[in-house]
Protein backbone atom coordinates (compact mmCIF):
# COMPACT_ATOMS: atom_id res chain seq x y z
CA UNK A 1 0.00 0.00 0.00
CA UNK A 2 1.54 3.40 -1.18
CA UNK A 3 2.19 5.33 2.00
CA UNK A 4 0.17 8.51 1.24
CA UNK A 5 -3.45 5.53 1.59
CA UNK A 6 -1.84 4.91 4.92
CA UNK A 7 -1.64 8.42 5.60
CA UNK A 8 -5.23 8.99 4.61
CA UNK A 9 -6.71 6.16 6.37
CA UNK A 10 -4.85 7.07 9.51
CA UNK A 11 -6.31 10.86 9.30
CA UNK A 12 -10.20 9.06 9.12
CA UNK A 13 -9.70 6.46 11.87
CA UNK A 14 -8.12 9.69 13.86
CA UNK A 15 -11.00 11.46 12.86
CA UNK A 16 -13.56 8.98 13.16
CA UNK A 17 -12.25 8.35 16.70
CA UNK A 18 -12.06 11.24 18.37
CA UNK A 19 -15.59 12.62 16.51
CA UNK A 20 -16.74 9.67 19.05
CA UNK A 21 -15.32 10.89 22.02
CA UNK A 22 -17.06 14.24 21.03
CA UNK A 23 -20.04 12.86 20.46
CA UNK A 24 -20.30 10.57 23.74
CA UNK A 25 -18.94 14.23 25.93
CA UNK A 26 -21.99 16.22 23.77
CA UNK A 27 -24.56 13.66 25.13
CA UNK A 28 -23.21 13.31 28.48
CA UNK A 29 -22.95 16.98 28.99
CA UNK A 30 -26.83 16.87 27.57
CA UNK A 31 -28.01 14.09 29.74
CA UNK A 32 -26.74 16.25 32.84
CA UNK A 33 -28.37 19.39 31.64
CA UNK A 34 -31.11 18.17 30.76
CA UNK A 35 -32.05 16.62 34.18
CA UNK A 36 -31.47 19.74 35.78
CA UNK A 37 -33.32 21.43 33.40
CA UNK A 38 -36.41 18.99 34.17
CA UNK A 39 -35.89 20.85 38.11
CA UNK A 40 -37.97 23.66 36.31
CA UNK A 41 -35.16 26.33 38.04
CA UNK A 42 -37.54 29.60 38.94
CA UNK A 43 -36.31 33.01 39.40
CA UNK A 44 -34.77 34.41 42.49
CA UNK A 45 -34.64 37.85 43.89
CA UNK A 46 -31.93 38.34 46.47
CA UNK A 47 -32.81 39.98 50.11
CA UNK A 48 -31.11 43.51 50.37
CA UNK A 49 -29.03 41.81 53.75
CA UNK A 50 -27.97 39.31 50.56
CA UNK A 51 -26.60 41.64 47.81
CA UNK A 52 -24.47 43.36 51.11
CA UNK A 53 -23.23 39.75 52.00
CA UNK A 54 -22.75 39.02 49.00
CA UNK A 55 -20.12 42.45 48.38
CA UNK A 56 -18.68 41.86 51.89
CA UNK A 57 -17.94 38.65 49.99
CA UNK A 58 -16.88 39.68 47.34
CA UNK A 59 -14.45 41.81 48.87
CA UNK A 60 -12.51 39.78 51.38
CA UNK A 61 -10.61 37.49 48.98
CA UNK A 62 -9.19 35.29 51.16
CA UNK A 63 -11.02 32.72 53.42
CA UNK A 64 -9.68 28.99 55.16
CA UNK A 65 -10.89 25.93 54.32
CA UNK A 66 -10.70 22.98 56.76
CA UNK A 67 -11.76 19.62 56.12
CA UNK A 68 -11.60 18.04 59.33
CA UNK A 69 -14.00 14.90 60.51
CA UNK A 70 -13.67 11.53 61.59
CA UNK A 71 -11.91 10.32 58.85
CA UNK A 72 -9.02 12.12 60.38
CA UNK A 73 -7.94 9.45 62.24
CA UNK A 74 -6.75 7.45 59.43
CA UNK A 75 -5.03 10.14 58.10
CA UNK A 76 -6.23 9.07 54.57
CA UNK A 77 -7.81 11.62 53.37
CA UNK A 78 -11.23 12.52 53.80
CA UNK A 79 -12.53 9.83 51.05
CA UNK A 80 -11.23 6.98 53.02
CA UNK A 81 -14.42 5.29 53.40
CA UNK A 82 -15.39 4.74 50.22
CA UNK A 83 -11.70 4.49 48.45
CA UNK A 84 -10.90 1.77 50.86
CA UNK A 85 -13.97 0.03 50.34
CA UNK A 86 -14.55 -0.18 54.11
CA UNK A 87 -17.26 -1.57 55.73
CA UNK A 88 -19.12 1.56 57.15
CA UNK A 89 -20.00 -0.80 60.18
CA UNK A 90 -16.53 -1.27 61.39
CA UNK A 91 -15.81 2.80 60.26
CA UNK A 92 -18.29 4.32 62.38
CA UNK A 93 -16.50 2.34 65.31
CA UNK A 94 -14.00 4.45 64.91
CA UNK A 95 -15.86 7.49 66.71
CA UNK A 96 -15.05 5.68 70.06
CA UNK A 97 -11.41 6.82 69.42
CA UNK A 98 -11.60 10.39 68.13
CA UNK A 99 -10.83 12.19 70.96
CA UNK A 100 -9.02 16.07 69.59
CA UNK A 101 -8.03 16.97 72.88
CA UNK A 102 -5.64 19.58 72.06
CA UNK A 103 -8.69 21.32 70.04
CA UNK A 104 -8.43 25.23 70.83
CA UNK A 105 -11.14 27.35 68.75
CA UNK A 106 -9.59 30.48 70.09
CA UNK A 107 -6.14 29.66 68.65
CA UNK A 108 -7.35 28.25 65.63
CA UNK A 109 -9.44 31.63 64.96
CA UNK A 110 -6.74 33.37 65.90
CA UNK A 111 -3.96 31.94 63.22
CA UNK A 112 -6.59 31.99 60.57
CA UNK A 113 -6.87 35.57 61.00
CA UNK A 114 -3.58 36.75 61.24
CA UNK A 115 -3.15 34.99 58.36
CA UNK A 116 -5.10 37.49 56.50
CA UNK A 117 -8.16 35.61 55.84
CA UNK A 118 -11.59 37.50 56.41
CA UNK A 119 -13.32 33.67 56.97
CA UNK A 120 -13.25 30.24 57.59
CA UNK A 121 -15.39 27.43 56.36
CA UNK A 122 -16.19 24.02 58.40
CA UNK A 123 -16.92 20.51 56.72
CA UNK A 124 -20.04 20.01 59.04
CA UNK A 125 -20.61 17.02 57.41
CA UNK A 126 -18.91 15.16 54.93
CA UNK A 127 -19.77 12.53 53.00
CA UNK A 128 -18.71 9.31 55.43
CA UNK A 129 -22.51 11.20 57.43
CA UNK A 130 -21.01 11.93 60.06
CA UNK A 131 -22.10 15.57 62.13
CA UNK A 132 -19.44 17.42 63.42
CA UNK A 133 -21.75 19.49 66.19
CA UNK A 134 -24.46 18.52 68.41
CA UNK A 135 -27.34 17.52 66.21
CA UNK A 136 -30.51 15.94 67.66
CA UNK A 137 -31.13 14.68 64.33
CA UNK A 138 -28.51 12.23 64.49
CA UNK A 139 -26.08 10.43 67.42
CA UNK A 140 -23.69 9.74 64.66
CA UNK A 141 -22.11 13.18 65.73
CA UNK A 142 -18.99 14.66 67.97
CA UNK A 143 -20.98 14.88 70.94
CA UNK A 144 -23.32 11.47 71.14
CA UNK A 145 -20.54 9.29 69.19
CA UNK A 146 -17.10 10.24 70.71
CA UNK A 147 -15.78 10.59 74.05
CA UNK A 148 -14.65 13.94 73.41
CA UNK A 149 -18.44 14.93 73.62
CA UNK A 150 -18.13 18.65 72.84
CA UNK A 151 -19.68 20.90 70.08
CA UNK A 152 -16.84 22.30 68.12
CA UNK A 153 -19.09 23.60 65.33
CA UNK A 154 -20.13 25.67 68.58
CA UNK A 155 -17.02 26.86 69.90
CA UNK A 156 -15.66 27.83 66.04
CA UNK A 157 -18.69 29.76 65.53
CA UNK A 158 -18.73 31.58 69.10
CA UNK A 159 -14.87 32.79 68.37
CA UNK A 160 -15.30 33.66 64.61
CA UNK A 161 -17.83 36.30 65.87
CA UNK A 162 -15.62 37.29 68.90
CA UNK A 163 -12.59 37.62 66.58
CA UNK A 164 -14.46 39.33 63.73
CA UNK A 165 -14.08 36.44 60.94
CA UNK A 166 -17.21 35.18 59.08
CA UNK A 167 -18.52 31.69 59.66
CA UNK A 168 -19.39 29.06 56.35
CA UNK A 169 -20.57 25.70 56.75
CA UNK A 170 -19.45 23.19 54.36
CA UNK A 171 -22.26 20.58 54.28
CA UNK A 172 -22.51 17.01 52.09
CA UNK A 173 -25.26 16.55 50.11
CA UNK A 174 -24.06 13.11 49.72
CA UNK A 175 -23.98 10.39 52.71
CA UNK A 176 -22.34 6.83 52.06
CA UNK A 177 -23.77 5.60 55.74
CA UNK A 178 -27.77 6.52 55.66
CA UNK A 179 -30.43 3.80 53.82
CA UNK A 180 -31.99 6.54 52.50
CA UNK A 181 -29.35 8.20 50.24
CA UNK A 182 -29.29 7.34 46.73
CA UNK A 183 -27.10 4.46 45.25
CA UNK A 184 -24.51 6.02 43.53
CA UNK A 185 -20.92 4.74 42.30
CA UNK A 186 -19.22 5.95 45.44
CA UNK A 187 -21.61 5.19 48.07
CA UNK A 188 -22.09 1.78 46.55
CA UNK A 189 -17.97 0.91 47.62
CA UNK A 190 -18.96 0.96 51.26
CA UNK A 191 -19.17 -2.59 52.39
CA UNK A 192 -22.08 -3.29 54.03
CA UNK A 193 -24.27 -0.26 52.70
CA UNK A 194 -27.63 -1.45 52.06
CA UNK A 195 -30.21 -0.41 49.81
CA UNK A 196 -32.40 2.32 49.13
CA UNK A 197 -34.76 2.37 51.69
CA UNK A 198 -36.92 5.23 53.24
CA UNK A 199 -36.91 7.40 49.90
CA UNK A 200 -34.98 10.45 49.20
CA UNK A 201 -38.38 12.25 50.72
CA UNK A 202 -37.04 10.90 54.24
CA UNK A 203 -33.49 11.93 53.50
CA UNK A 204 -34.19 15.23 52.00
CA UNK A 205 -36.00 16.00 55.58
CA UNK A 206 -33.46 14.98 57.25
CA UNK A 207 -30.65 17.57 55.17
CA UNK A 208 -33.25 20.61 56.12
CA UNK A 209 -34.09 19.80 59.83
CA UNK A 210 -29.90 19.76 60.24
CA UNK A 211 -29.63 22.87 58.07
CA UNK A 212 -32.29 24.39 59.90
CA UNK A 213 -30.70 23.28 62.87
CA UNK A 214 -27.32 24.92 61.83
CA UNK A 215 -29.20 28.39 60.82
CA UNK A 216 -30.78 28.72 63.85
CA UNK A 217 -28.00 28.00 66.18
CA UNK A 218 -24.48 28.30 64.79
CA UNK A 219 -25.12 31.92 63.77
CA UNK A 220 -23.93 30.83 59.73
CA UNK A 221 -22.95 33.06 57.03
CA UNK A 222 -22.83 31.08 54.15
CA UNK A 223 -23.11 27.52 53.26
CA UNK A 224 -21.24 25.73 51.27
CA UNK A 225 -22.89 22.33 49.70
CA UNK A 226 -21.00 19.65 47.84
CA UNK A 227 -21.77 16.29 46.76
CA UNK A 228 -24.75 16.58 43.91
CA UNK A 229 -22.42 15.37 41.66
CA UNK A 230 -22.22 12.08 43.13
CA UNK A 231 -25.95 11.52 41.23
CA UNK A 232 -26.31 13.56 37.59
CA UNK A 233 -30.00 12.48 37.08
CA UNK A 234 -31.69 12.35 39.48
CA UNK A 235 -34.11 15.14 40.98
CA UNK A 236 -32.51 16.70 44.05
CA UNK A 237 -34.96 19.36 44.77
CA UNK A 238 -32.08 21.58 45.11
CA UNK A 239 -33.75 24.74 44.72
CA UNK A 240 -36.72 23.89 47.22
CA UNK A 241 -33.66 23.60 49.65
CA UNK A 242 -32.43 26.86 48.51
CA UNK A 243 -35.28 28.60 49.26
CA UNK A 244 -36.32 27.03 52.63
CA UNK A 245 -32.44 28.37 53.82
CA UNK A 246 -33.58 31.87 52.24
CA UNK A 247 -36.96 31.50 54.37
CA UNK A 248 -34.61 31.05 57.30
CA UNK A 249 -32.38 33.44 57.15
CA UNK A 250 -32.36 35.01 54.01
CA UNK A 251 -28.87 36.99 54.13
CA UNK A 252 -27.10 33.54 54.14
CA UNK A 253 -25.25 33.00 51.23
CA UNK A 254 -25.64 29.88 49.01
CA UNK A 255 -22.81 27.97 47.65
CA UNK A 256 -22.75 24.60 45.70
CA UNK A 257 -19.64 22.81 44.38
CA UNK A 258 -21.62 20.73 41.63
CA UNK A 259 -18.98 21.73 38.90
CA UNK A 260 -22.24 23.01 36.57
CA UNK A 261 -23.36 26.75 35.69
CA UNK A 262 -24.84 28.77 38.60
CA UNK A 263 -28.73 27.29 39.52
CA UNK A 264 -31.11 30.48 40.85
CA UNK A 265 -31.10 30.75 44.44
CA UNK A 266 -27.39 30.28 44.17
CA UNK A 267 -25.23 33.55 46.04
CA UNK A 268 -21.81 32.83 45.00
CA UNK A 269 -20.33 30.20 42.50
CA UNK A 270 -17.67 27.84 43.05
CA UNK A 271 -14.45 26.42 41.08
CA UNK A 272 -12.83 23.37 42.30
CA UNK A 273 -8.94 23.80 41.99
CA UNK A 274 -9.28 25.83 38.83
CA UNK A 275 -9.45 29.79 38.50
CA UNK A 276 -12.89 30.83 36.87
CA UNK A 277 -12.85 29.57 33.46
CA UNK A 278 -9.84 27.31 33.42
CA UNK A 279 -10.69 23.17 33.36
CA UNK A 280 -7.05 22.53 34.36
CA UNK A 281 -7.96 19.84 36.94
CA UNK A 282 -10.74 18.42 34.66
CA UNK A 283 -13.65 19.66 37.12
CA UNK A 284 -15.63 22.88 35.33
CA UNK A 285 -16.24 21.23 32.01
CA UNK A 286 -19.91 22.24 32.13
CA UNK A 287 -19.19 25.28 34.08
CA UNK A 288 -19.88 28.67 32.93
CA UNK A 289 -18.76 31.61 35.08
CA UNK A 290 -21.14 34.04 35.94
CA UNK A 291 -21.14 37.23 35.38
CA UNK A 292 -23.62 38.31 38.01
CA UNK A 293 -22.35 36.12 40.98
CA UNK A 294 -19.17 36.22 43.41
CA UNK A 295 -17.15 33.76 42.57
CA UNK A 296 -14.57 31.62 44.59
CA UNK A 297 -11.53 29.09 44.39
CA UNK A 298 -11.19 26.41 46.32
CA UNK A 299 -7.65 24.54 46.70
CA UNK A 300 -5.30 23.05 48.77
CA UNK A 301 -2.41 23.60 50.89
CA UNK A 302 -0.95 20.38 50.43
CA UNK A 303 -2.09 17.68 48.10
CA UNK A 304 -4.88 16.92 50.60
CA UNK A 305 -8.67 18.51 51.32
CA UNK A 306 -8.73 15.65 55.05
CA UNK A 307 -5.29 15.08 57.12
CA UNK A 308 -3.42 12.58 55.19
CA UNK A 309 0.46 12.16 57.12
CA UNK A 310 2.19 11.11 54.08
CA UNK A 311 1.03 14.20 52.18
CA UNK A 312 3.60 16.60 52.97
CA UNK A 313 3.98 18.27 50.07
CA UNK A 314 2.61 21.72 50.92
CA UNK A 315 2.48 24.60 48.05
CA UNK A 316 5.36 27.46 49.08
CA UNK A 317 4.07 30.83 50.62
CA UNK A 318 5.54 32.10 47.11
CA UNK A 319 3.47 30.15 45.02
CA UNK A 320 -0.11 30.68 47.18
CA UNK A 321 0.27 34.56 47.37
CA UNK A 322 0.78 34.18 43.36
CA UNK A 323 -2.28 32.13 43.50
CA UNK A 324 -4.16 34.19 45.28
CA UNK A 325 -3.45 37.55 43.58
CA UNK A 326 -3.99 35.49 40.07
CA UNK A 327 -7.56 34.74 41.36
CA UNK A 328 -7.95 38.04 42.51
CA UNK A 329 -7.12 39.08 38.93
CA UNK A 330 -10.30 36.95 37.90
CA UNK A 331 -12.34 39.32 40.23
CA UNK A 332 -12.63 35.68 42.66
CA UNK A 333 -12.20 34.91 46.12
CA UNK A 334 -9.13 31.80 47.47
CA UNK A 335 -10.03 29.43 49.45
CA UNK A 336 -7.37 27.58 50.95
CA UNK A 337 -7.66 24.53 52.55
CA UNK A 338 -6.36 22.53 55.12
CA UNK A 339 -6.77 19.36 56.66
CA UNK A 340 -6.26 19.67 60.73
CA UNK A 341 -5.29 16.47 62.57
CA UNK A 342 -7.45 14.14 64.47
CA UNK A 343 -5.44 15.63 67.93
CA UNK A 344 -7.46 18.78 67.11
CA UNK A 345 -4.17 21.17 65.96
CA UNK A 346 -3.68 22.32 62.94
CA UNK A 347 -0.42 20.93 60.78
CA UNK A 348 2.87 22.89 61.93
CA UNK A 349 3.69 23.59 58.29
CA UNK A 350 0.35 24.88 57.58
CA UNK A 351 0.52 27.62 60.68
CA UNK A 352 3.69 28.20 59.07
CA UNK A 353 2.37 28.79 55.42
CA UNK A 354 -0.49 30.95 57.12
CA UNK A 355 1.98 33.23 59.07
CA UNK A 356 4.03 34.50 56.30
CA UNK A 357 0.64 35.17 54.02
CA UNK A 358 -0.48 36.98 56.51
CA UNK A 359 3.00 38.93 57.00
CA UNK A 360 2.66 39.49 53.34
CA UNK A 361 -0.53 40.84 52.64
CA UNK A 362 -0.10 43.44 56.01
CA UNK A 363 2.04 44.77 53.80
CA UNK A 364 0.25 44.50 50.29
CA UNK A 365 -3.41 43.77 50.64
CA UNK A 366 -4.97 46.92 49.87
CA UNK A 367 -3.93 45.62 45.94
CA UNK A 368 -6.00 42.22 46.81
CA UNK A 369 -8.99 43.18 49.25
CA UNK A 370 -11.59 45.08 47.77
CA UNK A 371 -10.12 44.88 44.04
CA UNK A 372 -12.25 43.65 40.90
CA UNK A 373 -10.90 41.50 38.02
CA UNK A 374 -7.87 43.23 36.35
CA UNK A 375 -8.00 45.15 33.27
CA UNK A 376 -5.30 42.35 31.57
CA UNK A 377 -5.48 38.94 32.73
CA UNK A 378 -3.17 36.59 33.31
CA UNK A 379 0.08 36.89 31.56
CA UNK A 380 3.90 35.07 31.50
CA UNK A 381 5.48 38.34 33.00
CA UNK A 382 2.36 38.50 36.25
CA UNK A 383 -1.59 39.80 36.43
CA UNK A 384 -3.15 43.02 37.26
CA UNK A 385 -5.71 43.99 39.94
CA UNK A 386 -8.15 47.58 39.94
CA UNK A 387 -9.66 48.93 42.59
CA UNK A 388 -11.76 52.29 41.50
CA UNK A 389 -9.48 54.58 39.65
CA UNK A 390 -6.00 52.48 40.64
CA UNK A 391 -5.00 49.27 38.80
CA UNK A 392 -2.39 47.53 40.32
CA UNK A 393 0.44 45.30 38.42
CA UNK A 394 1.71 42.35 39.92
CA UNK A 395 4.47 41.55 38.54
CA UNK A 396 5.68 37.91 38.76
CA UNK A 397 8.79 37.28 36.41
CA UNK A 398 10.07 39.97 33.92
CA UNK A 399 12.57 39.48 31.65
CA UNK A 400 13.47 42.88 30.68
CA UNK A 401 13.94 46.73 32.28
CA UNK A 402 10.43 47.49 30.25
CA UNK A 403 6.75 46.16 30.07
CA UNK A 404 3.85 47.02 27.86
CA UNK A 405 0.70 46.95 28.92
CA UNK A 406 -2.30 46.77 26.46
CA UNK A 407 -4.65 49.41 28.25
CA UNK A 408 -7.68 51.03 26.55
CA UNK A 409 -7.48 53.68 29.73
CA UNK A 410 -5.43 56.73 30.33
CA UNK A 411 -2.52 56.06 32.47
CA UNK A 412 -2.08 59.61 34.58
CA UNK A 413 0.80 58.28 37.15
CA UNK A 414 3.18 55.37 38.14
CA UNK A 415 4.83 54.23 41.14
CA UNK A 416 6.39 51.34 43.18
CA UNK A 417 3.43 50.05 45.42
CA UNK A 418 6.12 49.96 48.45
CA UNK A 419 7.87 52.88 48.90
CA UNK A 420 5.84 55.12 46.32
CA UNK A 421 8.71 55.30 44.12
CA UNK A 422 8.12 57.34 40.52
CA UNK A 423 8.10 54.48 37.95
CA UNK A 424 8.46 56.08 34.37
CA UNK A 425 6.14 55.39 31.82
CA UNK A 426 5.41 56.25 28.06
CA UNK A 427 2.01 56.26 26.32
CA UNK A 428 1.53 54.46 23.25
CA UNK A 429 -1.33 53.75 20.69
CA UNK A 430 -1.82 50.05 22.37
CA UNK A 431 -1.52 51.41 26.41
CA UNK A 432 1.18 52.27 28.17
CA UNK A 433 5.20 51.04 28.36
CA UNK A 434 6.52 50.92 32.11
CA UNK A 435 10.32 51.17 32.05
CA UNK A 436 12.05 49.96 35.08
CA UNK A 437 16.13 50.61 36.38
CA UNK A 438 16.57 47.31 37.02
CA UNK A 439 14.61 44.16 36.17
CA UNK A 440 12.03 43.89 38.89
CA UNK A 441 12.42 40.64 41.40
CA UNK A 442 10.41 39.34 44.17
CA UNK A 443 7.66 37.17 45.04
CA UNK A 444 4.82 39.92 43.73
CA UNK A 445 6.33 43.30 42.17
CA UNK A 446 3.77 45.73 42.30
CA UNK A 447 3.59 48.87 40.38
CA UNK A 448 0.10 51.23 41.16
CA UNK A 449 -0.92 53.12 38.15
CA UNK A 450 -3.69 55.99 38.82
CA UNK A 451 -6.04 55.71 35.60
CA UNK A 452 -8.93 57.80 33.97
Amino acid sequence: MHEKSKFVIFVQQYTYFNMKKLISLVLLLAVAASSFAQQNYKDYTPSEGNLKARQEFADSKFGIFLHWGLYSIFAQGEWYLSKGRLSHAEYKKSADAFYPHRFDAKAWVKAIKDSGAKYICLTSRHHDGFSMWDTKYSDYDIVDATPYGKDVLKALAKECKKQGLKFHLYYSHADWTRTDYWPSKSSNKVSGKETFEGGYENYFKFMNNQLEELLTKYDVDALWFDGMWDRRSVNWRIQEQYEHIHNIKPECLIGNNHHLPAIPGEDFQIFERDLPGENKAGYSKGQTVSTKLPLETCQTMNGMWGYKVADQNYKTTEYLVRYLVSIACKGANLLLNIGPQPNGELPATALERLKEMGEWLRKYGDSVYGTTAGDIQAQEWGVTTRKGERLFVHIFDLKSKELHLPLSCKVEKAYTFEGKQPVAFTATNGGVTLKFDTIPSGTDYIVELITK
